[in-house]
């Protein structure tokens, strides 16, 4: 194994923090992006709480493996780009997507992505993207909850009311 330099290891370590900091992260190609679309990409990203890093690809794959992180290799060529997501899981993918949705050929080429330590490919990223907000997933499963037991509410509610309707028609026969 190479000798690693001091200013390198440090290097190593803040990828290796970051990573292990953020929920999730998105590893892109953003070569031939201009010096405005990447400060507007940057802005917009700090925004849902996600930071953008442009990282050496052998620091990456050190702190990769130091990591106990498998599969990344294959997507460590070329210029490699890391948004952070420190927010939630999802923020870093959906931000890029929308910025570049606009676009027909787009500069910013997702690669990979990492979260909870595994790797998916850019179609794993394309997923997370897509998936609703935490919100809307909280919504969703309280909705699967609370539907049972309304139905239930509503059947003990009708049996209660056709119970109070024969007792009422009852006790009217029986005045009469």
């Amino acid at each position: 194994m190479a000798v690693i330099r001091p200013e390198k290891e440090l290097s190593i370590a803040q990828v290796k923090e970051r990573i292990q900091k953020a929920k999730s992260v998105v590893l892109a190609d953003n070569k031939g992006m201009s010096v405005a679309q990447v400060t507007k990409l940057r802005k917009e990203l700090r925004e849902v709480g996600v930071e953008l890093k442009v990282a050496k690809n052998t620091l990456v794959r050190i702190a990769a493996r130091d990591l106990g992180i498998e599969g990344l290799d294959q997507y460590l060529h070329g210029t490699t780009t890391m948004a952070f997501s420190n927010a939630d899981e999802a923020s870093a993918a959906k931000k890029i997507r929308d910025f570049f949705a606009k676009e027909k050929a787009p500069k910013f080429i997702v690669k990979a992505g990492i979260l909870e330590g595994k790797v998916f490919g850019a179609e794993g990223v394309k997923s997370l993207a897509d998936l609703p907000s935490r919100e809307v997933l909280l919504a969703q499963v309280l909705g699967g909850i609370q539907a049972p037991l309304v139905g239930v509410a509503g059947a003990i509610n009708g049996l209660l009311s056709g119970f109070a309707y024969a007792l009422d028609a009852r006790i009217k026969q029986l005045e009469a």
